[in-house]
């Protein structure tokens, strides 16, 4: 088999269009590009990959952590969900604390970006909020026994601390 200059490029196009791992701030950008707010995922993203075939994304972050939006949220050490324009649907790795309970984010959406307005699916119901919040990533810090208690509940076994 003989490799062409043609088939080259176009590998190593497939590639670097598959492979995207990338600072926290080509994440932002990312997310911009499709519709989203920079400020999705916490300042402790260490690099993600993205298939731009199939909207694919995984996020790795230095650690799981807990950030705050409206309330507070759990970000295991990896999230994974499928990316398309104004969304990130079939999310794993987010957990939203409500009414003292952890329930798992399934998607975010945003409809209409003049709304003012995104939408958080925690599976029993839609959750809106202002997409103010979502401008900057939050701090995420480690907080120890709470983040096992919460990586539990969600099946999690890459919490880490």
């Amino acid at each position: 088999m003989t490799l062409t200059a043609k088939s080259i490029f176009t590998l190593l196009l497939t590639l670097l269009l598959y492979f995207s791992v990338t600072s926290s701030s080509s994440l932002q950008n990312l997310l911009q590009s499709q519709g989203l707010p920079a400020g999705l995922f916490p300042n402790n993203v260490e690099s993600y990959t993205f298939d731009y075939q199939t909207g694919r994304l995984e996020v790795y972050l230095e650690s799981s952590c807990l950030a705050k939006f409206d309330g507070r949220v759990y970000f295991s050490s990896v999230v994974r969900a499928s990316l398309s324009y104004g969304g990130l649907m079939g999310l794993e790795g987010i957990a939203q604390e409500e009414l003292f309970l952890w329930l798992p984010v399934k998607g975010i959406i945003v409809d209409d970006p003049s709304s003012g307005v995104i939408l958080i699916d925690i599976g029993l119901a839609q959750k809106q909020l202002s997409l103010s919040l979502f401008e900057d990533p939050p701090v995420c810090k480690p907080q120890g026994a709470l983040l096992e208690i919460v990586g539990r509940k969600m099946g999690s076994s890459q919490v880490q601390q």
